[in-house]
């Protein structure tokens, strides 16, 4: 199939989802307040991601503390990085995502495991269900398994869809959260690797919608476990969710813009 995103884009209840995030991302980029404070926007918006993807990782930090830079977590640290480095990362998604997500990876689990594992796929399949699994995904599928579906996935980000970039985002983030290709911090590179689709493919160019919180908001885990079952119904009802987690995402930077707004 040539395009096998513009099949899924169809499935009940999906094209009504997506058009409702992107109209909620034009409404947002009218704000008055980004015609002269956007790079502000952007900022507090990763701030508030980086916290988001990192309690999804059950490591819930305090935005006060976060900000002023009193939280000593590895895994928040990586959430931080991650997010400081997403600007400079995004010209090469759409070219070189394997060696985006390389450094995605460096990035978020430096302090978690060897240095020599970072950055690097696993070549062994994982050994059992992780002692870590917050999000009740099970053991990730085999070395071998991984290994092609991120080949597929790779051939999905470069290559060309008619699907929008909420779909093709919502596929990324799903397929690298539940391959756990590199085995440690894979969800803070699902959630990073999504933010860059989102911005690249179009959506939200300014990375301004905080979308790591409307997962946080709206039943991450049990939307992701739905993908991993497979078939229509599951894969439709991550979609429905990566949709709203986009509208709620919205909310939250318009929030951003109403504080700015009144100073």
């Amino acid at each position: 199939m040539s395009d096998p995103l513009a099949v899924i884009a169809e499935l009940p209840g999906v094209p009504e989802a997506v058009t409702e995030a992107r109209e909620a991302v034009d409404r947002l980029y009218r704000h008055r307040v980004l015609r002269r404070r956007s790079p502000e926007v952007s900022a507090e918006s990763a701030l508030r991601g980086a916290r988001a993807s990192a309690a999804l990782e059950g490591v819930d930090a305090p935005l006060g503390p976060l900000r002023a830079g009193e939280v000593t977590d590895p895994l928040v640290q990586g959430a931080l990085r991650v997010s400081a480095e997403l600007g400079r990362l995004s010209k090469t998604w759409r070219t070189a995502p394997r060696q985006v997500l390389a450094r995605l990876h460096t990035l978020a689990a430096a302090g978690l495991v060897e240095e020599a594992r970072l950055g690097r796929p696993r070549v062994a399949d994982a050994p059992g269900v992780p002692p870590n699994d917050p999000l009740g995904l099970g053991p990730a599928p085999s070395a071998e398994e991984t290994a092609a579906r991120m080949d597929a996935l790779v051939v999905l980000i470069t290559g060309e869809t008619k699907a929008s970039a909420v779909v093709l985002a919502a596929v990324v983030h799903a397929e690298i959260a539940v391959l756990r290709p590199f085995g440690v911090a894979d969800g803070l590179v699902a959630r990073a690797a999504e933010r860059l689709t989102l911005t690249e493919f179009g959506l939200d160019p300014k990375s301004l919608a905080t979308v790591e919180v409307g997962h946080a908001e709206s039943s991450y885990g049990e939307n992701l476990q739905a993908y991993l079952t497979g078939g229509r119904d599951g894969v439709g009802q991550w979609l429905r969710h990566c949709a709203l987690a986009v509208t709620l995402g919205v909310r939250e930077a318009t929030a951003v813009c109403e504080a700015l707004q009144r100073g």
